[in-house]
């Protein structure tokens, strides 16, 4: 079990009182969920999801919910603004980061109308270090505990967070993200299981502040690979043996990754689907302590993920064609489920076109916050409109716009990056233009592109006016 995390004291005291149409907001963002990957939808009959499940039956299902790209760090950074992160050019893993002051994120604007914020768990907008826009202290949250994967190549390690574990590990520690977590400003060492950690210390932060409006953003690094990093009581109970990180006197990082991940990994799925059911489980413990102070009707709780299941981590997005790092429909639409009784009809599941994007709008109408303040954001209130006319994407090597049912997809032909990702990662993006119809092949099969060349070039051109729209246009 992880030890005691402790906090700093909140900079805002003392808290404001909860008016009846100030809602809890609630969002918890996993890493790599594979869109399969839930025991209701039926797909996988080896997942086990029943807090998630409980969150689809007591609340809503966006069927057509996307993220604003296939990686991580530029679609948490869309999110954290409710815009396109193109707009200050943040596209793929080398030129993301947070939005700049000038765009404000959820916590700075809900922290406007009184609440109270608190971050928890995995931080990766792009490359922020400590005292950095990018981490929680200095984009609107007062309380936070998190780790910085963009300081160990996107991930965190599930069990160890020490400069003993620095030590250790040697020139393995980057890779192996054994650093110290944050608290606040604070360094806050932790050798116990992280996802434990992230939900204790959000229900803390919940009974501390349960008589007052907040914000808690619980970040998971579940289930970002590398999913073998579970306790070891987990282990003997699941009859799954121990695996090794990196030791770099056993050969060369590259050589190990490429074993360490799928297809090469004995008993892969069965540690991801662990660390799934853990996750679950503290989602699980989260809602139960609503329940039991009485913020059940009072909190809206959104789930999602930041990009499409991780082929290398053995995620399964089937029906969807392809994975993480490609903007096929595997890569960018998210498990994404909102829960607000009495405001959203339980059990029902809407297939309008929906954006991470949505959550800043939603959350700030919720609140009773002046329309202006929010009007800059590229998302919709889900409470209010039914869908976005068209979505967009753009990693600059490779873009995709889709409009109702008809998207278009473009490839840089020859990429070096996305040979790369063929080789690393054994995810295939495709090449050129490929047009399709999802309402007729949702698993993207067949290229209309030939077929329909009228259709393309109109998706052509309305994707092109949008690129001149946000390109460099801070809101």
């Amino acid at each position: 079990m992880p030890s005691s995390v402790s906090k700093p004291v909140s900079k805002r005291q003392p808290n404001q009182p909860r008016t009846s149409s100030q809602p809890n907001i609630m969002v918890i963002i996993s890493d790599d969920h594979g869109y399969a990957d839930r025991s209701i939808l039926g797909v996988q009959n080896d997942v086990a999801t029943p807090h998630m499940d409980r969150l689809a039956r007591e609340g809503a299902s966006y069927s057509n919910a996307y993220v604003t790209a296939p990686i991580c760090s530029p679609s948490r950074a869309g999110l954290a603004a409710g815009s396109y992160q193109q707009r200050w050019g943040a596209r793929w893993f080398t030129d993301s980061e947070i939005g700049p002051e000038s765009v404000p994120t959820i916590a700075e604007l809900l922290r406007a109308e009184g609440y109270t914020t608190g971050y928890f768990g995995k931080v990766h907008y792009g490359s922020e270090h400590h005292g950095h826009r990018g981490t929680p202290p200095q984009h609107g949250y007062d309380e936070s505990f998190y780790g910085l994967a963009g300081e160990s190549m996107g991930r965190l390690n599930y069990l160890h967070h020490s400069e003993e574990s620095v030590a250790e590990y040697g020139e393995a520690a980057f890779p192996m993200a054994v650093q110290p977590l944050w608290n606040g400003e604070e360094p806050q060492e932790l050798e116990g299981f992280l996802t434990d950690a992230i939900g204790e210390r959000t229900r803390q932060f919940v009974a501390e502040h349960a008589q007052t409006p907040f914000l808690a953003t619980v970040a998971f690094n579940a289930v970002h690979n590398f999913c073998w990093q579970l306790p070891a009581e987990e282990l003997e109970k699941r009859g799954l043996p121990a695996y090794e990180d990196w030791n770099p006197g056993a050969g060369e990082y590259i050589d190990w990754y490429d074993g360490a991940i799928s297809p090469h990994l004995e008993n892969g799925r069965a540690y991801y689907l662990a660390q799934l059911e853990l996750m679950d489980a503290q989602i699980g413990l989260i809602l139960d302590q609503l329940d039991e102070l009485g913020l059940t009707e009072d909190t809206i709780v959104i789930y999602l993920t930041d990009n499409g299941g991780s082929t290398c981590n053995y995620g399964v997005n089937l029906p969807l064609r392809g994975t993480k790092y490609t903007l096929w429909e595997g890569g960018v639409r998210v498990p994404f489920l909102l829960r607000w009784p009495g405001h959203v009809e339980a059990g029902t599941t809407l297939a309008g076109l929906t954006s991470s994007m949505d959550i800043l709008p939603t959350a700030m109408a919720a609140a009773g916050a002046d329309p202006s303040r929010y009007a800059h954001s590229d998302g919709r209130d889900l409470l209010a409109t039914s869908s976005h006319d068209a979505l967009h994407w753009d990693c600059g090597w490779q873009w995709s716009v889709r409009r109702g049912d008809w998207k278009l997809v473009w490839v840089e032909p020859g990429s070096p990056v996305a040979a790369a990702i063929r080789e690393v990662e054994h995810a295939e993006p495709g090449s050129g233009f490929f047009l399709t119809n999802l309402a007729t092949d949702p698993a993207e099969t067949t290229n209309l592109y030939d077929a329909e060349p009228a259709l393309a070039a109109e998706l052509l051109a309305l994707h092109q006016a949008w690129g001149r729209h946000v390109d460099g246009a801070c809101v």
